[in-house]
């Protein structure tokens, strides 16, 4: 094979190694010489990457596969935060030669794989040398590329996505969010979805641009969906991967109020596509698409609505860091509603079933392990310090039924401290709420020893004979 090299090509690589080396050996040696920053500075000073993309251009693929993935390695390691051989990759078309190569080689996992490490290592480096990998890339490559179901080239190809938007192009970012573009990200999120994780970094990193940070979630979530089926894996893979985000970053970032609508949207579809008859036992994520899809919307409509009293959100709105927008949005567009006419649904807690000596109920069973605690999360995130909540919450009724939620579940961890926290955020300020629970109290119709524990008691008004929450001071 040295023989049909030519010799401008050849001999810089051995001299830089060892003229009696085989093209193996060379390639060998100087993949280890360039695993240090000293290595890569030194051959940058012999010029060394020049050849490499020559050898690269030169070598049948795949009869010289195994050459062509060591020439890869080396490049890939000269392209490692050294700036003179990275200028020497863009002046020598090295982006066109990687692009043609891959091209012939797309269904080969390992060539694939070394040439997006070779790309990611370049695009680190500045704008100029991210402009270059995407002209050459996008769309077409970078969609062929993301239709390979394996993490090993997954992985590298969203590094690329997430540092060229993140570079400050405003035609690359405006790209990326494009048709073509989502459709790029739509086929990692399926491939991560079959080989990879939630937790798949730069996959998630660009999620969080995209979808929590910019409003490209709506048409993602309907790009990775089936015409035949209402909801699909991939989607609650996709919001999944949302709520976790939105539960990471929740002191930094705001859901769009786009996204919050359209994550509401999907609730009430989920809903009312669900039967409700037979539950999942199981935490999130169950494995059931419709379930999934509803229980990842609800969570991260919780956490839209964590985020403080209307008067602190409004104040936040101000200065650009709130989400007051988000809540009022939600609240106005039926989310209370919606939430006690699920609870209303739902079967009894155990603790409550156990007291009633019911065996069976009317009542339906929660979708997933924590459904009702979630609903309870987000009322009681919802009435925190908002006056117009805890009302509306009275003027449907739905006291007696919040109180009931303050008990111990076997369905739902944590259901009794999310109850007391929305129990207390009822009545935090609101004298008529105050007024309603005393004599559900005084009557019987409830029993509700976790008052004292938020630091109330009933008692006797002594002028006008009924009964009032206080505050126990003997707690």
């Amino acid at each position: 094979m040295e023989a049909s090299i030519p010799e401008q090509v050849i001999q810089p690589l051995l001299l830089a190694s060892n003229p009696s080396y085989s093209l193996e050996e060379c390639l060998q040696f100087l993949i280890e010489s360039s695993k240090t920053d000293s290595g890569r500075s030194d051959l940058a000073s012999k010029s060394i990457l020049p050849s490499i993309l020559a050898l690269l251009r030169l070598l049948p693929y795949p009869s010289s596969r195994h050459h062509l993935n060591l020439s890869l390695k080396l490049l890939r390691n000269l392209c490692a935060g050294e700036t003179r051989n990275q200028e020497a990759f863009v002046d020598h078309d090295g982006s066109l030669v990687i692009s043609e190569l891959l091209d012939s080689a797309i269904g080969d996992v390992e060539t694939v794989r070394f040439g997006l490490q070779v790309m990611a290592n370049v695009v680190v480096m500045g704008e100029n040398r991210q402009r270059d990998v995407w002209l050459r890339f996008f769309p077409e490559r970078f969609l062929a590329i993301s239709q390979v179901r394996r993490r090993e080239t997954c992985d590298p190809l969203c590094m690329i996505l997430y540092v060229c938007f993140d570079g400050g192009s405003e035609k690359i970012a405006s790209q990326l969010c494009s048709d073509e573009g989502l459709n790029i990200v739509a086929e990692s999120l399926r491939t991560s979805s079959s080989v990879g994780t939630v937790e798949d970094y730069w996959l998630k990193l660009l999620v969080s641009r995209l979808c929590v940070e910019g409003d490209c979630f709506p048409s993602l979530f309907s790009k990775l969906g089936h015409e035949d089926e209402r909801f699909i894996s991939e989607q609650a893979f996709l919001l999944r991967m949302v709520s976790d985000i939105a539960n990471e970053r929740l002191k930094e970032v705001s859901i769009p109020e786009d996204t919050a609508r359209f994550v509401l949207g999907l609730l009430r579809e989920s809903v009312g596509v669900f039967d409700f008859v037979s539950g999942e036992r199981s935490e999130l994520p169950t494995g059931s698409a419709v379930i999934d899809v509803m229980g990842y919307s609800l969570v991260i409509i919780r956490e839209a609505c964590a985020g403080g009293s209307l008067e602190e959100l409004k104040i936040a709105d101000n200065d650009g860091s709130g989400c007051g927008g988000n809540v009022e949005m939600l609240l106005s567009s039926g989310l209370i509603e919606l939430l006690l006419d699920l609870l209303r649904k739902l079967e009894p807690p155990t603790t409550i079933k156990k007291a009633l000596n019911h065996s069976s109920s009317s009542g339906k069973p929660c979708p997933y392990r924590g459904f009702r605690r979630d609903i309870v999360a987000v009322i009681g995130n919802c009435a925190y310090r908002r006056k117009e909540v805890q009302d509306e919450i009275r003027e449907r009724d739905g006291l007696f039924v919040m109180l009931q939620q303050c008990v111990t579940d076997d369905e739902n961890p944590f259901l009794r401290e999310w109850g007391l926290w929305c129990v207390r955020n009822l009545l935090e300020g609101n004298e008529e709420n105050q007024k309603v629970v005393a004599e559900l109290e005084m009557q019987g119709s409830v029993d509700v020893p976790q008052l004292r524990e938020i630091g109330l008691r009933v008692e006797i008004d002594a002028v006008t004979s009924r009964p009032k929450l206080v505050n126990d001071t003997t707690t």
